[in-house]
């Protein structure tokens, strides 16, 4: 992080990124050391107080399983790895990400040439003939041969240049976090895709079994309402819980389905050719993480480290704008031959040369050069408070997900419970009906008791799921392991 932010960061950009980067600023020798005591940087204090720890992070250490760089292989699902080993390489969001860093780094190139010199070749044949009817003179014909080299150099007195190239640097330094931040996103959709059409498969597998054991009961009663057991009543009732059961079905065809489609399209496949085999969410393992300390997911999270290079690359624009209150001082030269004659053009006296040098300082500009700082400084103000939220809400989204994982694990633990009294009940129900022994009611109420809790398993488990994918989101994603004794 920004040393005016309060926190010095090591390690975040390879350095041979930042050599290219900064190429253009380091080639600038020219620029003058004491452009930067006339402006005042106007680097805003962040003043934010960091938590020591999560408050929902449990009594254990804080750092005893911290996500994996790999994270989505702690599922243990082939399938899952395999889906985004496809995105990672075919989505076209992340390439979008990655074509506004080419775009960025041309920014840099662009406003580092700023700072050095322009150097332009010119070679000029000039043929004139007069006209006759000037002064009814004959008419003469007269050749020029001109070849130079001239250059122009603007000063950078003020650090103007300097500093646009400074915010373009860090805005190209931000576009690589904003490239993470796309990618985390993407792989998160992913995951979250794919465990809703296993859990849409799920809930279609109890549907469709709950669809037989309902159609099992109702011809058992309709066996007894022909042998006189069992009133018209009580078929109705059953063949009402029949069809019950048989509209849950295509919605939940329509999730699994439209959300293949939608899953297509994040790993760069076409929905036609694109087919998910699926699992069970129980073959799926929830791992088990810990958030580490809040202080390290100011370096995890790529969205803060992009907050942070914007209120950078914000800096470092009010300060160019500033510098533009100050006159620009500019050098131009002209060195080259020049002869009437060709093959005396570079012979001796045809040398010439020029030189200037000019300042130009704006008096009056009815108030664009007061607008462009404020509208800087605007920016500035946003960025400063976009950081500070963005900061915030990592902490808060690190607590929501551990809450969430908390109580879905809880739920979960009750819900199988309840799954299985629920299925003891309607085991012994449906032998008592056979028998004769069981009031169709409380025959009919088990029944619902049973599908309803099974179905909410599902959901239940797909919950922690989400939580558990949540949990890696809100962490940045994978956290590079640390270097052990030794290890440089």
């Amino acid at each position: 992080m920004a040393g005016s932010h309060g926190i010095t960061r090591k390690g975040d950009i390879p350095r041979g990124l930042l050599r290219r980067l900064a190429g253009a600023a380091g080639s600038a020798g020219l620029a003058l050391v004491v452009s930067g005591c006339f402006l005042d940087l106007d680097k805003p204090d962040v003043a934010l107080e960091t938590p020591g720890s999560y408050r929902e992070a449990g009594g254990g250490a804080p750092e005893a399983a911290v996500p994996a760089l790999d994270w989505w292989r702690t599922f243990r699902s082939r399938e899952l790895t395999s889906l985004i080993q496809q995105a990672t390489a075919n989505n076209f969001t992340i390439a979008i990400a990655i074509a506004q860093i080419l775009q960025a780094d041309a920014q840099v190139r662009i406003s580092g040439a700023a700072l050095l010199p322009t150097i332009g070749y010119d070679g000029v044949d000039t043929a004139t003939r007069t006209s006759r009817q000037v002064e009814k003179l004959p008419s003469q014909f007269s050749r020029l041969y001109n070849t130079n080299l001239s250059a122009s150099y603007i000063i950078d007195f003020w650090g103007k240049n300097r500093a646009a190239l400074n915010a373009a640097v860090q805005t190209a330094i931000g576009s690589r976090y904003n490239k993470e931040v796309v990618t985390l996103t993407e792989l998160v959709t992913v995951a979250n895709t794919y465990f809703q059409i296993v859990a849409a498969q799920d809930r279609l597998r109890i549907a469709r079994r709950n669809l037989a054991d309902a159609s099992r009961i109702l011809f058992l009663i309709q066996q007894q309402f022909g042998a006189g057991t069992a009133s018209d009543l009580n078929v109705a009732q059953q063949e009402s819980l029949v069809e019950m059961v048989r509209a849950t079905i295509p919605p939940l065809e329509e999730t699994e389905r439209q959300d293949a489609d939608a899953l297509a399209v994040l790993v760069g496949r076409s929905p036609e050719q694109f087919r998910v085999r699926g699992a069970t969410l129980a073959s799926i393992t929830v791992p088990r993480v810990t958030p580490g300390l809040p202080s390290e997911l100011l370096n995890q999270r790529p969205d803060v480290r992009l907050a942070e290079q914007q209120l950078a690359s914000s800096n470092y624009s009010v300060q160019s704008a500033r510098a533009a209150f100050f006159p620009t001082i500019q050098l131009t030269g002209q060195l080259g031959f020049e002869s009437v004659v060709l093959k005396s053009l570079f012979g001796p006296g045809a040398w010439f040369y020029t030189g200037a040098a000019s300042l130009t300082q704006p008096l009056f500009d009815g108030g664009t050069l007061l607008g462009q700082l404020e509208q800087q400084k605007g920016l500035q103000l946003q960025n400063l408070q976009n950081y500070r939220n963005t900061i915030l809400t990592a902490f808060s989204n690190v607590d929501q997900a551990l809450v969430a994982i908390q109580e879905t694990t809880e739920q979960e633990r009750i819900q199988q419970n309840v799954v299985k009294a629920s299925r003891r009940a309607f085991v012994l129900s449906e032998q008592q009906m056979a028998a004769g022994t069981v009031n169709m009611v409380t025959l009919l109420q088990v029944e619902e008791t049973l599908f309803t809790a099974e179905d909410v398993l599902a959901q239940v488990q797909l919950a922690r799921l989400l939580a558990a994918v949540g949990l890696f989101q809100a962490l940045g994603g994978g956290w590079p392991p640390k270097a052990g004794p030794g290890i440089g």
